[in-house]
């Protein structure tokens, strides 16, 4: 059996680089299947989707999954089982953004069981592999008979030395001041997500702008090899039923009351639900169902979804008609503030903050560098020493339901707040300790990311933590009607208004900056100058937010807690750090019972580090003066108190430091002549010594213990002798 002839396309990056997507060779079984490759680097996209719909629910049930294989760059997984297991949390994230940007170009009616997997099979050092994952997805789903209005693509956009870079490298991103990953169709954003060194509004723009010019050269290439592939004709699928007279007398009877009620302002998100419940249940009262008629069932249904869309129509109506909100507010106004620092006694910093119905309970931890996070992933293997999780429980929103485990939704939202943070956390020079941030949602009506961002500034300045500035964040959405032309930018959106609306987009930042973004779009044909509006109108709010937060606490406390653990570190010349840690580990173990302190050493450049985390300033005292000991190196003119460790005819070996021995000569035991050393000592015994000099040739160290001893007058023994 011959090899396939792949149908491949290629897409020019400039610089000499090149991607290649090929179908028709691997996964054929899949309906749809790509072999994404740049240098060294391959990807394979596969996208299976049921032939029938799912008639129980009426949401698009897609799946993407990213994973990351260890033999793509030659490694073995860690841990006892060595094989690849459940996805970490990169590869979740990663995952995310492809679905984000995948979800909105199913049609609204197609309901079929959909997954997407991708996978990196081959791997390069330096390159990124998940920006290459959307472009990938997308190119599988093009190639098969699944319906999808697409193509969209991902990339990364970075700014490095003042130059927007598409797609850099691992070594590019690390000196970057912005950091994208924005998806798109050929027309429009669906998609940003990413991290800042405090830009202003206009750069943050420009890199988006960038990275859209290079998904539509994506996109045009992916429309290309589906010609190829003759994949133009899509599936038939069974619609969803209708009911025109139905849907016409549900919005006859409903819309104009629930035009009033959306008008009232009510604040309280379960009143209003319930409200609106009651318009809906009071039009189905009126209709006098026959429970036992068979269509009874699907009745109720379509009355379910025409009632959604009179909802969704008569809130964003109301807002773009008369500036008025669910809740009352006007488009730019923040809900109601209130925080509070120093909640928890016990734990090392902490704050709530509140925001309307949205409320965060954050704690920091801070540790030593044994708690710091290890992350072995296929091209990355390093350690972490910022940390912030972010817990969503059922009860924040009044759901009766079990937690079990952590979502991908807490994931990505944990992850969006620490990326808001992270630059701000100051150097392991300037706070020596592993920090850990949980944001516990105690109370959710939208934006608890962003909740999540300002608790955790709070409780990092209650900690003691440096941190270089205070960061605030902000969610804001969007109201559009296409056929009118007119839009509304809302400041601080709630959770109806998310769900409602066309945008979600969140916004973190400094007094002088923006840190974070995460943006998705549910509409098609969103203007950079409506993107420009919400960026001015989020950084009115995060100013506003912020000013709130620093009348709580103006700055960082200048000192950590007194129930913080103690941080200490020593230098020691590189050869030391065999005698500190000795034997099978057995010298640092000792140490570490014996005062309750946890040591870290490392090497540092030609030096050691000593890392000592203790509890309290009684342990810290007695490991440093036990390292110190350890360490010391020898002082000529110094007096210590030695151990014999051995005797000869000549005189004895004393250790005065760990591992450091010199020579007591007979001579220098005491004035008086000694005839045998072994009368006077013995091994194991302890003598005080001076150190009278260091052989510059060989290093042996000259003692004496007789110049510590009181000299005879010279005379004394002819005084004697005149007397007798």
């Amino acid at each position: 059996m011959n090899k396939p002839t792949p149908i491949a396309k290629k897409i020019n990056l400039g610089d000499g680089k090149e991607i290649t997507i090929e179908t028709g060779v691997l996964a054929k079984q899949a309906h749809g299947s790509v072999v994404v490759k740049q240098g060294k680097t391959i990807i394979l996209a596969t996208v299976v989707s049921a032939k029938e719909s799912n008639p129980d629910v009426d949401f698009m049930p897609l799946t993407v999954e990213y994973q990351e294989k260890f033999a793509a760059f030659g490694r073995f997984p860690g841990g006892f089982r060595k094989r690849e297991g459940r996805p970490t949390d990169y590869e979740i994230l990663v995952a995310r953004l492809v679905d984000r940007a995948l979800r909105p170009l199913f049609p609204k009616d197609y309901h079929a069981e959909t997954y997407v997997n991708v996978e990196l099979i081959s791997a390069e050092q330096d390159v990124m592999p998940d920006a290459l994952a959307g472009l990938a997805a997308s190119a599988a789903l093009m190639v098969s008979d699944i319906p999808f209005h697409g193509p969209i693509s991902e990339v990364r956009v970075a700014r490095v030395d003042g130059k927007i870079i598409i797609n850099p490298t691992f070594s590019e991103v690390e000196r970057s001041d912005i950091e994208l990953m924005v998806g798109a169709t050929k027309e429009n954003i669906l998609m940003v997500e990413g991290e800042m060194d405090e830009v202003s509004e206009e750069e943050m723009l420009e890199a988006i702008k960038a990275a859209h010019s290079a998904i539509k050269i994506h996109c045009r290439a992916q429309e290309e090899l589906m010609e190829m592939a003759n994949a133009t004709e899509k599936r038939d699928y069974e619609k969803e039923p209708e009911d025109a007279e139905l849907e016409k007398l549900v919005r006859e009877k409903t819309y104009e009351k629930a035009y009033n009620f959306a008008k009232q302002g009510i604040a309280d998100k379960h009143k209003r639900s319930d409200g609106f419940d009651n318009i809906k249940e009071e039009f189905i009262e009126s209709l006098n169902l026959d429970e036992e008629d068979e269509e009874t069932p699907l009745k109720l249904k379509l009355i379910d979804k025409y009632y959604h869309d009179v909802m969704r129509d008569a809130v964003r109506n109301l807002i773009l008609d008369e500036g008025i909100r669910l809740d009352g507010r006007k488009t730019n106004e923040v809900r109601p503030i209130w925080c509070e620092v120093d909640y928890l006694p016990s734990a090392h910093g902490s704050a709530i903050f509140t925001r309307g119905e949205t409320q965060s309970l954050s704690t920091v931890t801070l540790g030593s560098k044994l708690d710091e996070q290890t992350i072995d992933q296929v091209l990355i293997q390093e350690s972490e020493r910022f940390m912030l999780h972010y817990n969503f429980p059922p009860y924040s929103t009044g759901d009766a339901r079990p937690k079990r485990g952590i979502s991908r939704r807490e994931i990505g939202h944990g992850n969006l707040a620490l990326r808001a943070l992270k630059r701000m956390i100051p150097s392991e020079e300037d706070c020596p300790y592993t920090i850990r941030v949980v944001s516990d949602i105690l109370e959710s009506n939208g934006s608890s990311s962003m909740a999540t961002v300002c608790a955790g500034t709070l409780a990092l300045m209650d900690s003691g933590v440096q941190i270089k500035k205070p960061v605030s964040g902000i969610a804001m959405g969007l109201i559009t009607d296409n056929e009118t032309g007119r839009w509304a930018v809302l400041s601080d959106i709630l959770g109806d208004e998310d769900h409602l609306g066309d945008m979600d987009f969140k916004v973190t930042g400094t007094a002088d900056g923006i840190t974070a973004c995460q943006m998705d779009i549910k509409v098609e044909g969103l203007s950079y100058e409506i993107m420009r509006k919400a960026l001015q109108q989020a950084k009115e709010g995060r100013h506003h937010i912020l000013n709130i937060m620093l009348e709580t606490i103006s700055e960082p406390r200048p000192e950590f807690k007194p129930h913080v653990p103690k941080i200490h570190k020593i230098i020691i010349d590189k050869e030391l750090i065999g005698a500190v840690i000795g034997p099978g580990g057995k010298v640092i173990q000792g140490i570490q019972k014996e005062t309750g302190s946890t040591i870290v050493i490392e090497e540092y450049g030609e030096k050691g580090l000593v890392t000592i985390t203790a509890p309290n300033s009684k342990s810290m005292d007695a490991t440093i003066k036990e390292i110190e000991r350890i360490t010391a190196v020898p002082e000529v003119g110094k007096v210590y108190n030695g151990i014999i460790k051995a005797i000869k005819d000549f005189g004895a070996f004393v250790e005065i430091l760990p591992g450091k021995q010199g020579l007591l000569h007979i001579s220098e035991i005491a004035y008086k002549h000694i005839s045998d050393i072994n009368q006077v000592l013995k091994v194991g015994d302890s003598i005080e010594v001076k150190l009278l000099g260091i052989d510059p040739k060989n290093g042996t160290l000259r003692l004496s213990h007789k110049v510590l001893l009181k000299r005879p007058p010279r005379n004394e023994k002819k005084k004697k002798k005149a007397v007798i």
